[in-house]
């Protein structure tokens, strides 16, 4: 399994009977990771190019503060989008769900593969690793980045900035 390091210091793999298993952790985690991937990437976004070509509702460098600037202007937007992530999520509950029943797909597979980069099961290997690590750590950074944004009224890479000139 990739990203398998052995630590495992609740037990979580061992859980039986409870209706959490592996297959749903590992999905799970990835699904996560890739999510957080993005988040950290559009957090760094909405600081250095603003949130959203043409929106004017949201006008603040700062994610956190730009998210509620556009729910205090136009609520529909984020309702929508929150309506729009749980339709995604019904799916792929479901592909999660015949997946683990038939043992034809493995987590986070959805057959997705336009540029053929996964017919090589060495390069595959490899990747496979790569995006858990890689996602692991955006889990962290896009949590920073939040937490930032959220207590200094400054985002990541304003706070970034903040400490060089301080320390120069």
């Amino acid at each position: 399994m990739a990203g398998d390091v052995g630590f495992d210091p609740l037990g979580l793999s061992e859980i039986n009977g409870v209706g959490i298993d592996l297959y749903w952790l590992r999905e799970a985690e990835i699904k996560h990771a890739r999510v957080a991937m993005l988040a950290a990437v559009g957090n760094v976004w909405v600081e250095l190019f603003g949130p959203a070509p043409g929106c004017e509702a949201a006008t603040a460098k700062n994610q956190m503060d730009s998210f509620w600037q556009l729910w205090g202007s136009h609520p529909q937007y984020p309702t929508a989008a929150f309506i729009m992530i749980m339709f995604i999520e019904a799916i792929s509950g479901i592909a999660t769900t015949s997946g683990r029943e038939s043992g034809m797909r493995e987590p986070g597979d959805f057959g997705f593969n336009p540029f053929k980069l996964a017919d090589d099961s060495g390069k595959m290997k490899l990747y496979k690793e790569q995006e858990i690590a890689n996602g692991r750590l955006a889990m962290w950074a896009a949590a920073g980045q939040i937490m930032q944004g959220m207590t200094t009224d400054e985002g990541a890479v304003g706070n970034l900035f903040t400490t060089l000139a301080n320390s120069s």
